[in-house]
């Protein structure tokens, strides 16, 4: 049986991939800063390649996300992918933005990959539904999320449809050297979702503009500043959204709405709740 690395196996996507895997009967092994419980765990860091390179030991297939790095720290990493005794293959979560610094540091980490001569396919994934997160301190203070470029539309994924396209395409040949453009159902701006909250929390909450001052300030208590601008910049872009039906063509469900992500999540914000 194959043995399958997970990388960033306790963040919004792994856990996800780690639970799918584990449900279709697949060996796994988390690889993250913290120990995941109850599975075989190798605890390490991207940037500490001795960590990686324990964790890659037996492993056949790897899925790989890249966060908040930068791509100067990307080769150590899939030249120590490319050169463990068993990988051949690697499923990287990378970006659905055509350009931008964000597009353009995961599209230069596919390109490391592609020259390695590894088995592979790509994610290109839209923004993570878990990104609203960030609103839940303005939603705890009250009934109004303020942030820059509220009328953007966008198109969010629920974390659950990255990790099942990605658990295909870690155990399924048909996925290989295929570049996968995965979007939500759904086209909103900012100002739309809120409201969406509201209505699963039986609030009345409602976005406010602001500043992109004030969206970096409160995205540094979370982010790296490098990366903090980089998103910033991509927002500004005001790129038509991408809208794609590849989750349900993988999969055969159809990609969750926003609305199931709150309602899944809706602990998370019943916290806020006054």
């Amino acid at each position: 049986m194959t043995t399958n690395l997970v990388i960033g196996a306790t963040g919004n996507v792994g856990r996800h991939v780690v639970a799918e895997l584990r449900n279709a009967g697949e060996e796994v092994r988390a690889f993250a800063r913290t120990i995941a419980a109850g599975i075989d765990s190798v605890p390490g860091d991207l940037t500490e390649p001795d960590t990686l390179a324990k964790a890659l030991d037996g492993v056949e297939t790897v899925f790989l996300l890249w966060r908040a790095l930068p791509l100067d720290a990307a080769p150590p990493v899939v030249a120590a992918i490319a050169e463990a005794k068993h990988a051949r293959r690697v499923v990287f979560l990378s970006s659905a933005a055509a350009d931008g610094p964000v597009a353009a540091l995961h599209h230069g980490i596919e390109e490391l990959i592609r020259a390695t001569g590894l088995e592979w396919t790509f994610l290109r994934a839209a923004q993570f539904a878990a990104n609203t997160l960030e609103w839940v301190p303005q939603i705890r203070a009250g009934d109004v999320v303020r942030g820059a470029h509220g009328d953007v539309p966008t198109t969010l994924i629920h974390e659950r449809d990255i990790a099942a396209v990605a658990v295909r395409a870690m155990t399924g040949d048909e996925h290989l050297g295929r570049r996968y453009v995965l979007t939500g159902p759904e086209i909103r701006t900012p100002a739309e979702l809120v409201p969406v909250i509201g209505e699963v929390l039986g609030r009345d909450l409602r976005w406010d503009e602001g500043t992109v001052e004030e969206d970096r300030a409160r995205m540094l208590a979370w982010m790296p500043a490098a990366f903090v601008d980089a998103v910033l910049e991509d927002r500004a872009r005001r790129t038509p959204p991408l809208h794609t039906t590849t989750v349900e063509e993988v999969t055969g469900a159809p990609a969750r709405t926003y609305r199931e992500w709150v309602t899944e999540h809706i602990e998370a914000f019943a916290a806020a709740t006054r």
